[in-house]
């Protein structure tokens, strides 16, 4: 029973995996008519793979050399990376896992599963063959024990013998009959025996199956993860150039953004940050904040910062330089760090 128990549950986990694998039920049915066709299913463009299309399409409309084009490119095709993992990883489950199984479900498991019906219905007949036996026999022994009523009622006498003669040939029928059940019963229990005793390599096979199965799932989770991080970093080196030199006043003398942005040190004339010393940035009277390091960065030269997540620096702007990048201070360390790394504290 343990072992019925657990293959019920394998057929199920593979039906809700075949469903997650597939969740598109178009897709199946794609599927089921290649199946039946005989021919090979052709690579499905994942949801990711049509996002990046999608995005590259509209940077070409908008331009590629133009701020929001450009970006679009990057991440377009980091989205395209992506449904490329995705596909991949679908790919080798299909291929590593979850054929194997359906195969055995489909092959094996469904020998074994008729045989196992058919020894439960060899042990019904088993079962009611003995109940007969024992029905006639009691029959019988009651035909035994009638009184012998001899010359007073003969008639009685000769019907006495004859039932109990007649119950003694069913007691033999019933129990010949139950003698080949159990030769039948017995014969398919061996059958059965021998096709549950290969399942142990099976599930040998099918461990195998499933370290492949989680190893490729690291895998894929391992390249998106690395994809979108490269993706982060190209976004925080991407140069703001939307940047309204000549902001419109606003009732209060201060901007839209002044309550998102940070204060910005006074000066006559905005420095030119492409060619600023990070040595000769020096931090404003006021106006300094902390932030909290979201994620890990490497500097990129030695005007940068790396960073270290969970990390507490000071930072602060300048006039002229990039809104997407602070200066941050650590210590007696100084450098350019992206403001998508860091959430700002006070």
């Amino acid at each position: 029973m343990h072992g019925h128990y657990g293959f019920q549950c394998k057929e199920t986990g593979f039906r809700c995996w075949a469903f997650l694998h597939e969740s598109c039920s178009g897709a199946r049915i794609e599927e089921f008519l290649y199946e039946k066709l005989d021919r090979k299913l052709p690579s499905r463009t994942t949801n990711g793979e049509l996002l990046g299309q999608y995005m590259l399409e509209a940077a070409n409309e908008f331009g590629p050399g133009t701020p929001y084009g450009s970006t679009l490119v990057k991440v377009g095709e980091s989205q395209r990376r992506l449904g490329g993992a995705e596909r991949e990883f679908m790919q080798s489950t299909a291929i590593n896992f979850l054929t194997p199984l359906r195969n055995f479900l489909e092959g094996d498991w469904r020998t074994i599963s008729k045989e196992r019906r058919l020894l439960e219905n060899r042990r019904l007949d088993l079962d009611a063959c003995k109940a007969r036996l024992k029905k006639a026999k009691i029959a019988e022994a009651k035909a035994a024990a009638i009184p012998d009523f001899q010359e007073t009622r003969s008639r009685n006498y000769v019907l006495s013998a004859s039932a109990s003669a007649l119950w003694s040939e069913e007691v033999d029928k019933a129990d010949h009959e139950l003698r080949v059940a159990q030769t039948e019963f017995d014969r398919q229990a061996e059958v059965t025996r021998l096709l549950l005793e290969g399942i142990s390599s099976t599930h040998v096979n099918h461990l195998r199956c499933l370290h492949e199965f989680v190893e490729a799932q690291a895998t894929y989770y391992a390249q998106s993860h690395q994809y979108m991080q490269d993706l982060q970093k190209q976004l925080g080196r991407f140069p703001n150039t939307f940047v309204n030199t000549n902001p419109t006043p606003v009732p209060g003398g201060s901007s839209p953004s002044s309550a998102a942005t940070l204060p910005v040190q006074p000066s006559s004339s905005p420095l030119d940050t492409g060619t600023l010393s990070i040595e000769e940035v020096q931090p404003p009277a006021t106006g300094t904040r902390k932030a909290k390091v979201l994620y890990d960065y490497d500097a990129a030269d030695t005007s940068e910062l790396s960073l270290l997540a969970d990390e507490l620096i000071t930072v602060y702007t300048v006039p002229g330089m990039d809104p997407d990048w602070l200066v941050g201070e650590r210590g007696n360390q100084k450098g350019k760090v992206p403001v998508t790394y860091l959430e700002l504290l006070s």
